[in-house]
């Protein structure tokens, strides 16, 4: 047998079970107080008879629940469809609280438990007094299956959407990560190319080679195939101080790196390669297009539950972007990835600074527990 079809059979009878021991306790609780009823009123009628009334229906309804449920996904009560399945449902219920009746009788008659009050009363006059005596109770139980395998399927539904956005949103961030590397790769590259060929014309074979080195190594990295969306903070800055290294042999004496991370932030995680795009668009436009020495700093604090990265430039600040948005691919890259990492639990915000330069500045939850990783 396959699993799947094992499965599936262990929760039909777990589901079976379910309704035998809803019936049970219900039939119970009704023979319960039929019996204190009879008492008070100082009648006596015997148990079994009481017993057959109280618990049989219970049992039939239970027995016949899932066919409900089955008519119920046939006939959906539902707007544009009022009259016809009110009216199919109602029909149903009635018979079915019909063949409850007779079920009830024929088991009075069976196990000899008819009382004698009841004895002159022909069978049809004895199934037309309890059907109607049960009347109200046939028709609440029926609506009561019904509407719960209304919600059972309800809840089924919600958590497949629910599955499926979050496969969605895992498939989206795998997608925007796979984006942020190949994105990296020609234009960090190139440039860095061209600084080793400047090196080799200038004859300057020995940092040519630690160039290409460092260059081997953090590309490695941004292609390894690893499946965790967040790292250690130490390990996204371990990456970081090589980029920018290679990148101050591009500019020279024209780039600053200024890192400031307290120890209480390097074991916070964040998602992986969230700085290289900050960082480039720092350099892009504060470095690359100013004459002077420029600076690129990046500050973490941990304040109130929170981590704060902010990546500052003072170059000539942002042309024509907004305040709260903006940026190249790379930075709408890390928007959305930090939409579907965190929700409203995070911040993203690029805007110019008032005296000089660029600010792109983060806010994470502050957590240092497992990895987030894909399925």
């Amino acid at each position: 047998m396959a699993a799947s079809t094992l499965t599936a059979n262990t929760s039909v009878w777990r589901r079976r079970a379910a309704l035998f021991a809803g019936a049970t306790v219900l039939g119970s609780l009704t023979f319960s107080q039929m019996w204190l009823g009879y008492r008070a009123e100082g009648s006596t009628v015997p148990l079994l008879f009481l017993a057959v009334w109280a618990v049989t229906p219970w049992y039939f309804w239970a027995a016949v629940a899932p066919r409900i449920a089955w008519l119920g996904a046939r006939v959906p009560v539902m707007r544009g469809n009022l009259v016809r399945s009110i009216s199919v449902h109602f029909a149903t219920a009635l018979g079915l609280g019909l063949v409850s009746t007779v079920l009830v009788v024929i088991l009075f008659f069976a196990a000899d438990a008819v009382p004698e009050d009841f004895a002159p009363v022909p069978v049809w006059g004895l199934i037309l007094f309890v059907s109607t005596w049960q009347l109200t109770i046939n028709l609440l139980s029926y609506a009561a299956i019904l509407g719960g395998s209304y919600a059972i399927d309800f809840y089924r539904r919600y958590q497949e959407r629910e599955l499926a956005a979050s496969r969605l949103s895992q498939q989206l961030a795998n997608a925007q990560l796979q984006a942020l590397r190949m994105q990296l790769n020609p234009h960090f590259l190139f440039n860095a190319m061209n600084t080793v060929a400047m090196m080799v014309r200038k004859q300057e074979n020995d940092a040519a080679v630690r160039t290409l080195a460092e260059l081997s190594d953090l590309l490695r990295y941004v292609l390894e195939d690893t499946r965790s969306h967040e790292v250690p903070l130490r390990q996204e800055l371990d990456f970081i101080r090589q980029y920018l290294a290679l990148e101050q042999v591009r500019f020279s004496d024209r780039l600053n790196v200024r890192i400031d991370t307290p120890d209480d932030t390097l074991d916070a995680r964040v998602p992986n390669l969230l700085l290289q795009p900050l960082v480039e668009n720092a350099i892009r436009h504060g470095i690359a297009r100013s004459a002077a020495a420029s600076t690129v700093e990046i500050v973490v604090r941990r304040t109130n539950g929170q981590l704060a990265i902010d990546v500052l430039d003072d170059g000539p600040g942002l042309p024509n972007i907004p305040t709260t948005a903006g940026g190249g691919l790379g930075i709408h890259n890390t928007q959305e990835r930090l939409k579907q990492m965190y929700g409203d639990h995070q911040e993203f915000r690029l805007r110019n600074r008032e005296d000089r330069g660029a600010a792109a500045s983060i806010r994470l939850p502050f957590h240092t527990g497992k990895l987030r990783s894909s399925p």
